[in-house]
């Protein structure tokens, strides 16, 4: 939920800047004359040159929830004209604006902003596709007045010097901004993810800081809630950060890769942001090709084993990792991927088989698997031949076929080898089923023998017990 305005995480609102304020600030002596004061003097300038500007400010500070029958649409409409007023003086600031000016600003923003969120839509549900989460999206209703305010928040990071702005845009205030990423309108978290943006790339100061709490962020939603509407935003700010890493990675990044984007992929609402995790994973692997063994164990030891849907998911992001992974480590990886592979093309889920098989058209993935042929041929033909007598699906078979003239082409030589083995082991299976069968009869003749063994004799004692009797 969002941080209540009056809650102490939330950004101080302080009153603005009024006529009143200064009158009171001029006070006459006792024989009327009055006290000249360097601080009045610049107030009634601010105010001469201001005074509309802050009357504005101040006049938006009005709240409105658009779900209140007592609260008046006409208020709401003169608000939302006040906020383009607003939003149109801060696109052409004449001069740097003063800080008397940017308090009650900040302060109008954050009142706006920092708010309590509806109760989420996603409690029960789990968006299992990405289309899904527009259906148990909340729209906000504040939200004709909450786009402008987004849009004058930018504008003041725009415009505003960093190191002016940093006294009212502070850490509170961004650890507040960072809360509303769990707002399921997507046109508020569209909004944010702009601002948010910006301000980590232009306040150089704040980045570790916000690097760490969105870290946080991820880490709330992998081992403990799985329920939060921006994570997919979260890692599109993530995209731009990652791109502007110098090569070799600082440990810290690193660690970010192992420890947050690897595990963010065992959530069950993957789906909805799985396009930015790959992404951000393919990055890493970019910049250090050494990565990959590490980034594809990763990957497998999350493999879903009942969600089809993330299966393709995985296949697709284990064919761009190939792309990226350095050719001299091909060796390292390419039997754990062909294994997978070869278990997905026998996956009697048609999407999932057919996805593996298209694999193979990657010259990438070939060149990969020609690299340890020896290895890598056993577990393949072993899958190709199981799809070709087993497999129900006609696609599906056809599709093998053109894999096996594939494989074929590489070595004939050893694929007729790796067929040999294959029908030797299928030999040797059927020899341990043969024998574990005449095991099992000789048990049972075994046991049988020894019931016919002792039912005389207890025939026997029950006649000498009767003629006791």
């Amino acid at each position: 939920m969002g941080v209540l305005r009056n809650s102490p995480n939330a950004s101080p609102i302080k009153k603005s800047t009024t006529l009143q304020n200064l009158f009171d600030l001029e006070a006459n002596n006792s024989d009327g004359t009055m006290i000249y004061s360097p601080e009045s003097s610049k107030q009634s300038i601010i105010e001469s040159e201001y005074g509309e500007i802050l009357s504005i400010v101040s006049h938006c500070c009005s709240i409105f929830t658009f779900t209140d029958p007592l609260e008046s649409p006409s208020e709401q409409d003169v608000k939302r004209l006040k906020l383009f007023q607003l939003l149109s003086f801060m696109k052409k600031p004449k001069r740097p604006l003063p800080e008397e000016i940017i308090r009650p600003l900040v302060s109008m923003l954050s009142a706006n902003l920092f708010r309590p969120l509806p109760p989420s839509a996603k409690r029960i549900v789990v968006c299992e596709l990405p289309e899904d989460e527009d259906l148990f999206s909340t729209l906000s209703p504040a939200w004709p007045h909450l786009q402008v305010v987004y849009e004058i928040l930018l504008r003041i990071v725009l415009n505003i010097d960093p190191k002016v702005l940093r006294g009212y845009v502070d850490e509170r205030f961004l650890v507040n901004l960072l809360s509303l990423f769990q707002s399921e309108d997507r046109r508020e978290r569209d909004s944010l993810k702009n601002v948010y943006h910006r301000i980590y790339f232009k306040f150089t100061f704040y980045r570790e800081i916000m690097r760490k709490s969105m870290n946080d962020v991820f880490l709330h939603y992998i081992f403990d809630s799985e329920m939060h509407s921006g994570i997919g935003e979260l890692l599109e700010i993530w995209v731009s950060i990652i791109n502007g890493f110098t090569v070799p990675l600082r440990e810290e990044h690193k660690l970010f890769l192992m420890r947050v984007l690897i595990p963010l992929h065992k959530a069950r609402g993957m789906q909805v942001y799985h396009r930015q995790l790959a992404y951000c994973v393919n990055q890493f692997v970019q910049k250090e090709p050494m990565l990959g063994g590490t980034v594809v164990r990763g990957i497998l030891k999350y493999w879903p084993a009942t969600n089809c849907q993330k299966e393709v998911l995985f296949i697709d992001e284990l064919e761009e990792l190939v792309e990226n992974i350095d050719p001299d480590h091909y060796r390292k990886v390419a039997l754990l991927i062909c294994t997978q592979i070869s278990r997905c093309l026998n996956s009697l889920n048609s999407q999932v088989a057919e996805r593996a098989l298209y694999v193979w058209n990657n010259e990438q993935f070939v060149k990969m698997a020609s690299s340890m042929m020896e290895e890598v041929f056993p577990v393949v033909v072993e899958g190709v031949e199981k799809n070709l007598k087993w497999h129900w699906s006609k696609s599906v078979k056809q599709l093998t076929e053109n894999v096996k003239t594939v494989i074929e082409e590489m070595d004939p030589d050893l694929y007729d080898r790796c067929l040999k083995e294959l029908a030797h082991r299928k030999y040797l299976a059927g020899q341990e089923d043969i024998k574990r069968k005449e095991n099992w009869e000789r048990l049972e003749l075994a046991a049988a023998n020894n019931h016919q063994f002792f039912q005389p004799q207890n025939v026997y004692m029950h006649h000498v017990s009767e003629r006791r009797i």
